[in-house]
């Protein structure tokens, strides 16, 4: 359609208003935002993307306005998708992110969007690797998200970018034992944040001694802790290089295509998961269900006779959702 080609044109041109309006349109799916996203994807692939994840106040939003300023200083153009729990009055995001990084948010070259979980597991909204296609097709050389501050759970950012920066800060013990349970598997880089603070000298032993584990035989990264304090701005030309330096790794090694190809799969097998799932979920399975649930509970229906009536209806030729 020719609307669409004049829309995709906009985003092509960096234009703002395009780029915020199409991630809202991802953000609300349907028909238009599955259109937007095929017409974009031969688009795609030529930004970086970093992660930046961790626990709760470690001051992950901070450092990253930090490295978004040492980028900037070098003439890359930065986009960074946020995403901030949701709000239980508006579902909106709350939007702390973008209070942090106000500054930024007058550049033309940085674009910094907020984006709400939404009850989404995993520390990410569910539109937050459509927002990063957008942000790609736009041209933008980097790509920053930062996941909600979630703890354990919020490991899902691994599989949308190429590097995967963890933040930790020294008050917490919690936060040490959180990467030694999850958030250590999925780091390439893990930072300090706060290391002015007392207890920082612990902190980083107790993540030294876990990484000489995990860096033991590894062939082609080793894992290392930058120590910065992202208020101060302390740190952020380190944590940048140390970035920069993942980066040629994974292009020398081949490792990016492989990064590439397996997220490509995992979204290709979560958009089939979602597509079965609609289909699974008629209005005449629905009914099936709604209908079962009270010779259920009286035990006049075993669950298992439900399950094979709905299988029957998915597989029977013809049929299709009113």
């Amino acid at each position: 359609m020719k609307t669409d080609d004049q829309f995709v044109a906009r985003l092509l041109d960096r234009d703002r208003p395009g780029i915020a309006r199409a991630i809202s349109m991802v953000e609300a799916g349907g028909e238009a935002a599955r259109r937007l996203l095929d017409n974009i994807y031969p688009r795609t692939g030529r930004a970086y993307r970093v992660g930046i994840t961790g626990p709760p106040g470690a001051g992950k939003s901070t450092l990253a306005g930090e490295i978004a300023r040492t980028l900037r200083q070098s003439g890359h153009t930065i986009a960074i998708v946020a995403v901030d729990p949701t709000s239980p009055f508006t579902s909106g995001a709350l939007l702390g992110d973008r209070v942090r990084m106000a500054d930024l948010d007058n550049d033309e070259d940085v674009f910094i969007r907020s984006m709400a979980t939404r009850g989404t597991g995993g520390g990410l909204g569910a539109s937050t690797a459509d927002a990063a296609d957008i942000f790609d097709a736009a041209g933008f050389d980097y790509i920053f998200i930062e996941s909600a501050g979630v703890g354990q759970t919020e490991l899902d950012v691994r599989h949308l970018v190429d590097t995967t920066v963890v933040v930790l800060a020294p008050e917490a013990g919690d936060q040490v034992q959180a990467a030694k349970a999850g958030l250590m598997e999925i780091a390439d880089i893990f930072v300090m944040n706060k290391c002015d603070r007392p207890g920082s000298g612990t902190a980083m032993q107790s993540i030294q001694s876990a990484l000489s584990f995990r860096n033991h035989g590894s062939e082609h990264w080793q894992t290392r802790i930058i120590e910065t304090v992202a208020s101060e701005s302390r740190g952020a030309a380190e944590l940048v290089e140390e970035i920069l330096r993942h980066k040629t790794c994974l292009q020398t090694t081949n490792k990016h295509a492989e990064l590439l190809q397996k997220r490509v799969e995992r979204r290709l097998r979560g958009s089939i998961r979602h597509a079965v799932d609609r289909q699974v979920w008629s209005s005449e399975n629905e009914q099936c269900l709604e209908d079962a649930l009270p010779q259920i509970l009286s035990g006049k229906l075993a669950p298992a006779d439900v399950v094979a009536q709905i299988c029957t209806n998915i597989t029977a030729p013809g049929k299709t959702d009113e």
